[in-house]
């Protein structure tokens, strides 16, 4: 079972990334030995059903559902399927003349091995590149390599390292208190609370929270009641900056019109008097 579509690799053009193929498959006799120097593109794999081993460093590793893989250009690859759990994989090729320090700069090393924890979204941005693919052919450059860079965001947002990985309870923990938190975010915030929420120290939340959301909690909150502020100054033009200060959780209007401008690149009113002109 297998459903994939091959381009052509332009060696000239204006995007950060395309790709060079894209595609899924389950094959028991799937099978891949790559000696170093023979690819010149990056990879993503997913695994979303079933296993596979992949071998690195002498050793051979057991993926299962919610593992990926991501090669660097020329690296040595060897992987395959599970004979009797053939492994259902969705993945991808692609190039880009500035990706190498896009990856490094954010943490992403030619380590191959990593855990998705919320893989359904990668899922979906691969299943779109290859139907876009299928449909339409290579001719929409901007959107083809627009679907590219989702599968890469993706990865990017979601990767952690084996070495660093944590239990999908401990993940499921953080996403379900995501959206009381951000509901609450303007009320004054109290880490511990969480913390015991999530059953955990809050030294350990912290950690999670930060694998999680690659924020800080107290980040997360501030984002949250930026956000609504910025909503109010244009909605309920009414309130003054302090009023909406008060309302966004910061009783102190130059601590709030301070990490406005940290934020946003000007004051609340500057903001304000920018936007309601549109």
């Amino acid at each position: 079972m297998r459903r994939q579509s091959f381009l052509p690799t332009l060696n000239e053009h204006e995007y950060l990334l395309l790709p060079e193929s894209v595609g899924w498959y389950k094959d028991p006799e799937h099978e891949v030995l790559r000696k170093a120097g023979a690819l010149n593109n990056f990879s993503i794999h997913l695994i979303v059903d079933g296993k596979g081993y992949l071998e690195t460093d002498g050793q051979q590793h057991t993926l299962h559902r919610g593992d990926a893989f991501l090669y660097f250009p020329l690296q040595s690859q060897r992987y395959c399927s599970s004979k009797d759990d053939p492994w259902e994989v969705r993945w991808v090729h692609f190039y880009g003349k500035t990706l190498k320090e896009f990856l490094l700069e954010r943490g992403i090393g030619p380590k191959p091995l990593w855990k998705i924890p919320q893989w359904k979204p990668l899922e979906q941005a691969l299943a779109d590149l290859l139907e876009e693919l299928e449909q339409n052919g290579f001719w929409q450059l901007t959107r083809v390599s627009t679907l590219t860079y989702a599968i890469l965001a993706e990865f990017v947002t979601q990767a952690v390292p084996w070495s660093e990985a944590r239990s999908p309870e401990a993940d499921n923990r953080i996403s379900e208190l995501l959206p009381e938190m951000q509901r609450d975010a303007c009320l004054p915030f109290d880490l511990q609370h969480w913390a015991d929420r999530a059953g955990v120290s809050s030294y350990y939340f912290c950690r999670l929270f930060k694998k999680a959301t690659h924020l800080t909690p107290m980040t997360f909150i501030t984002l949250c009641r930026l956000q609504n502020s910025k909503q109010w100054l244009l909605e309920q033009p009414q309130l003054t900056v302090k009023e909406i200060a008060e309302r966004a959780g910061y009783p102190s209007v130059s601590y709030y019109n301070k990490r406005f401008l940290e934020q946003e690149g000007m004051t609340p009113t500057e903001y304000r008097q920018l936007y309601l002109r549109r």
